[in-house]
């Protein structure tokens, strides 16, 4: 068996995570969570995103989340964005890094971004063109990779077809995300194999969700593939406003529970992450999903 030495995580939470939640949290809020994270040793953070506020109203406040970190310059702090009106945003609000968003399923774009596959690449691409000019970095998501909610099945072939795509527009990593979390590990890995045929292992990012309970283990059989970086989400908060049935994601304690016990570095200590996920619960008036959280929280009252 061979797995990467070290795994990059790249925490989803305050973006994904906290997208789908009914409570909308303030600004202040927001930014110690990502405070939190990164004393935890995350480094890559998705902070936010800059989608029109009223189909998401949880992320109206990134820009000011943005400005009460513009201290922590050793950040990775991502924004995910639909279009140059929205990279304009980020830019005004000193982003560096963006996130562009594509989908496999043609209905789960009509119904997530409004637009077609074909004219979403359009629109990535005048994108993609303004960001190289201005230095940002760009990561590119392919959505609904191993299922969609509305056409079911998709084509391994289109999310090969569609990651290339997003790699020559200049998307320098691209992530696979089960939006819907109904990926088994076999299945997983064979489509993340092809994909990196395509783009390289080295570009190669998973993001699970696990309404299913295969999260973790899809992860581990990706990282047999060769697969180094990982999204997830505190707490396993998260899900999709626009996939019916996308549950939570991978929780990043879980996934950081598991890289301990085989020796796989992350950088992160579980338990000032654990930290976090209690934090942000809280404000959220509920308890994280996490299994290891659970777990944590059992054994202190033993």
């Amino acid at each position: 068996m061979t797995l990467p030495k070290r795994v990059r995580i790249v925490e989803v939470g305050p973006r994904d995570g906290l997208q789908d939640e009914a409570k909308i949290l303030s600004a202040e809020i927001k930014a110690e969570f990502i405070e939190m994270l990164a004393g935890a040793g995350l480094v890559s953070i998705e902070a936010g995103s800059f989608v029109p506020q009223k189909s998401v109203p949880q992320m109206a406040s990134t820009e000011e989340v943005l400005q009460r970190l513009e201290a922590h310059g050793d950040l990775r702090l991502s924004v995910l964005i639909p279009n140059l009106h929205g990279l304009i945003a980020a830019q005004s609000a000193g982003a560096k890094e963006i996130s562009i968003f594509a989908s496999a399923s043609e209905t789960f774009s009509q119904r997530n971004i409004n637009c077609s596959i074909s004219d979403s690449l359009s629109r990535y691409a005048k994108v993609a063109e303004e960001a190289g000019r201005s230095g940002l970095r760009l990561r590119g998501y392919v959505s609904c990779a191993l299922g969609c909610p509305y056409e079911g099945a998709v084509s391994p072939r289109h999310v090969v077809w569609l990651a290339g795509e997003l790699r020559a527009i200049g998307c320098e990593e691209i992530s696979v995300a089960d939006t819907i979390g109904v990926g088994t590990p076999l299945v997983a890995r064979r489509l993340i194999e092809e994909v990196a045929g395509e783009i390289g292992m080295e570009r190669v990012a998973i993001h699970f969700h696990d309404a299913y309970g295969q999260a973790l283990v899809n992860v581990f059989a990706c990282l047999e593939a060769g697969v180094a970086t990982v999204d997830a989400s505190v707490a396993g908060l998260g899900g999709c406003p626009f996939a019916p049935g996308a549950g939570g994601n991978l929780a990043t304690e879980d996934l950081v529970y598991m890289l301990d016990g085989m020796e796989v570095e992350t950088g992160v200590d579980l338990g000032r992450l654990l930290d976090a996920a209690s934090y942000i619960c809280a404000r959220l008036d509920r308890m994280p999903a996490s299994s290891v959280a659970r777990a944590m929280a059992t054994r202190q009252k033993a």
